[in-house]
Formats: C-alpha cells, sequence, structure tokens
C-alpha cells in the first residue's frame, strides 16, 4: 500500500484545515487507519485511528472534540478534519495503515505503512 496525504499549510489559531490521504495498491478497508505527528525537536506522537477491527475511533486527549477522522470508502481516502487549531498543533502529519492489535492501536510499531507527512503550521 503506498499513501499520499495532502492538504497541509498555513493557518491562524482557531482556524480548520482538512488533510487527506490517498492509497494506492490496496483498499483502506481492511485496514486500520490514522494519524501520527511529529513536531521539531520531539517524537512522533499518535494523533487518531479507525480500526477495523471494531470500527471504533480513537483519539489523543490533545485533540478530542476538535479533529474528526473519517473513512471515504468509495474514493478510497482517510481524512482528518481539524478544527480550532492550537499553535501546539504544528507539526509534520503522516498517515498510516496497518492491522495493529487494538492495545497497540495507538503505537507507530502497529502500522506497517506510512505516508510521506504533510506540513501543518498553526501560526498568527
Amino acid at each position: 500500500v503506498q499513501l499520499q496525504a495532502s492538504g497541509g499549510g498555513l493557518v491562524q489559531p482557531g482556524g480548520s484545515l482538512a488533510l487527506s490521504c490517498a492509497a494506492s495498491g490496496r483498499t483502506f478497508s481492511s485496514y486500520s487507519v490514522g494519524w501520527f505527528r511529529q513536531a521539531p525537536g520531539k517524537e512522533r506522537e499518535f494523533v487518531t485511528a479507525s480500526a477495523v477491527q471494531n470500527m471504533h475511533t480513537y483519539y489523543d486527549d490533545s485533540v478530542k472534540g476538535r479533529f474528526t477522522i473519517s473513512r471515504d470508502k468509495a474514493k478510497n481516502t482517510v481524512n482528518l478534519q481539524m478544527n480550532n487549531l492550537k499553535p501546539e498543533d504544528t507539526a509534520v502529519y503522516y498517515c498510516v495503515a496497518g492491522r495493529p492489535i487494538i492495545p497497540n492501536i495507538r503505537r507507530p510499531r502497529g502500522y506497517g505503512y506510512w505516508g510521506q507527512g504533510t506540513q501543518v503550521t498553526v501560526s498568527s
């Protein structure tokens, strides 16, 4: 599976951005999918995931209520709607796909496929 993320950019605090991740080679339907992010000088961190086992969604507490992950089966994409963005959301965002067990849904090692990353900058 090859993943291609898009939609990053510069936005003011309080603004919104929508990221999209397109898959080629396979459909997302048989994979758990999600997003991680990495800010300069920090470790890569979990943002959100949609688990294929139970179709539940998981969010880091820092984005809960502001970010929404969704799947578009017709387009074979995974989308991340980000609202009320804060400067601390600034990072490179990576879409991922894989088959982690539920206890590993928030861990990078659970995902075998990673997109190239897209920069999100929140600044006035």
